[in-house]
């Protein structure tokens, strides 16, 4: 397919893309066909109606993320072909706004994800995994890492990020597994997210007068002070306790990695100074999440990659394409730690760039440092094809990690 015929009002055809439940680290087979047909193709998932534009290459993705003729209002209105059997953000939430109720949104609660904000939670973060580290060695091995450290340790981050007290925790991670979960359907879903957004409504609305450091007072007093409405707080909520989670899948595919490339293992315990941007690199290369995320919709036409996208025409990118382009990224498809400059989009980029990509990176520092340091001989206690990944999950991740030492 050349530019010009493109252009000229030829589409590509639409390629069905099925919900895979894909284990280990292995790259979608389906976008790495994709992302062979063309910078621009034209994709049906499992769930919505119609076909979308989905756009792979890394400059693109940056434009189309950055560009205001791309919208996340408008799609709110429409039910556009995805992933999940539901549109997982409020309609009120950061999500689907753009620019200026975006930014004016994400201004409320921008004090808690600057370096300031995340090291105000380090030493809680490095005190509770360092309890839970402690609490799996006294148990002695065989161990589910993922049971022991990586699933509680987000959680336990997050909630102190965000204001919820240590006795919610349980609730809050069972909410968000049903929530980021297509497996239990789609009226389990909406029940979670209901009962969450209820849960925060009521913490948010206690806080009005709370000079607190926490997402939920920095929250409270935005909707008392008249910046923010308490439907607004309550989807931004939502969706940063929904992404901080997200840790546990990230760390339980690096270290199903890493114990599965006991080469980079070795490397990592014997130069401590590499963890950082080697941290990188793994974020760059682990395939975070099936298939994509939120679409948008193009405002007006625009010419991508040799395509004409039509106003009105739902557009996704791939983060993970873009992460493999061999015109930014040499050798795309290897782990280098070496690799410099690195500029990933594991968080995405543009206004709608992950707030939480440097609390993120700050726990799996301390993961690594915690597990690489305190269990030298940690290795898979099963062969690797017999770890089990999560089914119908919109981030992928180790349902269970077995470990021993």
């Amino acid at each position: 397919m050349t530019e010009r015929t493109t252009l000229a009002g030829i589409r590509p055809p639409v390629r069905h893309w099925p919900a895979l439940d894909l284990t280990g680290t292995d790259f979608d087979p389906v976008l790495a066909e994709l992302m062979t047909e063309g910078p621009v193709t034209r994709v049906q998932l499992p769930n919505g109606d119609g076909w979308a534009w989905l756009v792979t290459r890394y400059d693109d993705v940056r434009r189309v993320t950055n560009d205001p003729r791309f919208s996340r209002a408008a799609v709110r209105d429409r039910q556009v072909t995805r992933l999940a059997p539901h549109f997982i953000p409020d309609r009120d939430a950061v999500g689907f706004l753009d620019p200026p109720d975006h930014t004016r949104l994400r201004r409320s609660v921008a004090a808690a994800f600057t370096a300031k904000g995340v090291e105000r939670v380090r030493a809680r973060a490095r005190a509770v995994l360092a309890e839970l580290v402690e609490d799996l060695l006294r148990g002695g091995p065989p161990a589910d890492l993922t049971a022991a450290v990586l699933g509680p340790f987000p959680i336990a981050v997050i909630c102190e990020l965000m204001g919820v007290p240590a006795g919610d925790r349980h609730r809050m991670h069972t909410w968000t597994q049903l929530i980021l979960s297509a497996a239990h359907g789609k009226d389990v879903s909406e029940t979670a997210k209901r009962e969450m957004s209820a849960y925060f409504a009521d913490l948010i609305a206690g806080r009005a007068d709370s000079t607190g450091e926490d997402v939920t007072s920095l929250l409270g007093a935005a909707v008392a002070r008249g910046e923010v409405t308490p439907e607004e707080a309550v989807g931004l909520a939502v969706l940063l306790q929904i992404g901080g989670e997200a840790v546990t899948n990230n760390s339980g595919q690096l270290f199903y990695l890493l114990l599965t490339r006991p080469g980079l293992l070795r490397r990592l315990r014997a130069e401590p100074g590499l963890r950082p941007r080697a941290i990188d690199e793994l974020l760059r290369w682990i395939p975070h999440r099936n298939a994509v995320g939120l679409s948008r919709i193009a405002l007006r036409d625009v010419d991508i990659g040799g395509v004409r996208i039509r106003a009105g025409d739902a557009v996704y990118v791939s983060y993970l394409a873009a992460n493999r382009d061999p015109a930014v990224f040499t050798d795309p498809d290897t782990i280098d730690f070496s690799r410099d400059p690195n500029p990933h989009l594991a968080f995405g980029f543009g206004p709608h760039y992950c707030p939480g990509g440097m609390l993120a990176r700050l726990e799996e520092e301390l993961l690594m440092g915690a597990l690489l340091d305190r269990t030298p001989s940690l290795r898979l206690a099963v062969p690797p094809d017999q770890v089990t990944f999560r089914k119908g999950a919109l981030i992928r991740g180790p349902e269970s990690l077995p470990v021993t030492w």
